[in-house]
């Protein structure tokens, strides 16, 4: 099969997505255009017009599947490009613009947040199929539509959210089985000699990844009186939020890691050495970082809400009050420390994510990405 891939926002996520498609189908023949993660309204909205114009004869191209993420304005680009519209099209939601916390950012940015909103909209209606990389996901991008339907002022068509719904399907990015290999845990400067406990912390050091949570957290660990080393790993930006700094002097001498790991094989190490994965996210769709880090062995202490009540028990999950981050931080703490008691006990229970592995998934993957060619074709 003929595969034309196009990624608008070419975020970790994204492209671990894209790499995991083309190992599980390399007989597969694959034509990529990805743009890079940044100037989020502008890629949004200004995706067609690049492509269109820059990468015409690699759109035109023969190809069987047009296979797309849902930050691509691909409802425009196939006006720009008539050829892409006899192509069957999947759509793959990594996340959704009707499901963001609150934050001065996005009030200043209504206007670009609805405009991202509707690109999404026009192109889960022209698509065949709508992948979505988890059960929330999709819930949250079918209620938001049915909302933003509701408070239109007229000639609003009926039953936009059941059409969506109707061809859509909940399949997440695979997740790579790191399992046993080497460890490389950062060298602590502590004078102890005892093993501490190993605490990651894996997002980008942005808003939506809760540094209000997180560095309230801390401080309730520290309240605990618990002996452990730190790695905060993720992708930095020019600006970033008050709480990452503060976080770094304050905890200073508790921190092995702080930034961006840049080699892969070192990244799978960090995972395998570390003890506890912690998220304190405000938004998440699937959580690729800290599942990879489980599936590496770590135990999860994650908030009871978003994407993670599909993937962890409830043990693993602690009382969310993303309006209390202090409450939160308690909560949070109190896991921390009943995992670090029991170590044994929460290894025991850590779920089996083989099921989210490339080998698992291959087969969906497929079915439902050639289901979007027989509804085409009729046969």
């Amino acid at each position: 099969m003929r595969v034309l891939l196009l990624s608008a926002y070419a975020a970790y996520s994204h492209v671990q997505w894209r790499k995991a498609l083309q190992s599980m189908f390399p007989h597969w023949q694959w034509t990529v255009l990805e743009l890079p993660p940044r100037h989020f309204s502008w890629r949004v909205r200004g995706n067609p017009l690049h492509w269109a114009l820059a990468e015409r004869e690699r759109l035109e191209s023969p190809a069987d599947l047009l296979l797309v993420t849902s930050m691509v304005d691909v409802a425009t680009l196939r006006g720009l490009v008539p050829a892409l519209a006899e192509l069957p099209l999947v759509l793959y939601f990594h996340e959704n613009q009707f499901d963001y916390p609150p934050n001065q950012r996005n009030a200043e940015a209504g206007q670009n947040l609805l405009e991202a909103q509707m690109v999404s909209l026009y192109a889960a209606l022209a698509a065949d199929r709508l992948l979505f990389n988890s059960r929330y996901n999709l819930e949250t991008f079918v209620g938001g539509v049915a909302t933003l339907m509701s408070r239109l002022p007229d000639y609003v068509p009926a039953n936009v959210d059941g059409l969506l719904r109707s061809k859509s399907d909940v399949l997440s990015v695979p997740v790579e089985q790191l399992g046993r290999g080497s460890a490389r845990w950062p060298e602590s400067e502590s004078a102890s000699r005892a093993r501490r406990l190993r605490l990651l912390w894996c997002g980008r050091f942005e808003y939506d990844k809760g540094p209000e949570q997180l560095l309230c957290t801390l401080r309730a660990v520290e309240r605990r009186g618990l002996d452990y080393e730190l790695a905060l790993v993720g992708q930095q930006f020019r600006k970033m939020p008050d709480q990452f700094q503060i976080i770094a002097t304050e905890f200073s001498h508790r921190l092995v890691h702080f930034g961006y790991v840049d080699v892969a094989a070192h990244y799978r190490g960090l995972l395998r050495g570390a003890d506890i994965v912690l998220s304190t996210s405000l938004h998440e769709f699937q959580g690729l970082a800290p599942m990879e880090a489980v599936a590496a062995g770590c135990i999860p202490v994650v908030p009871d809400r978003l994407a993670y009540r599909e993937f962890y028990p409830a043990c693993f999950r602690y009382a969310s009050s993303p309006e209390d981050p202090m409450r939160e931080a308690e909560a949070a703490a109190k896991l921390i420390e009943a995992v670090t008691a029991d170590r044994t006990r929460f290894q025991r229970e850590l779920p089996d994510l083989a099921r989210f592995s490339p080998q698992h998934l291959a087969r969906d993957y497929e079915r439902l990405m050639r289901s979007a060619l027989i509804g085409r074709d009729g046969h």
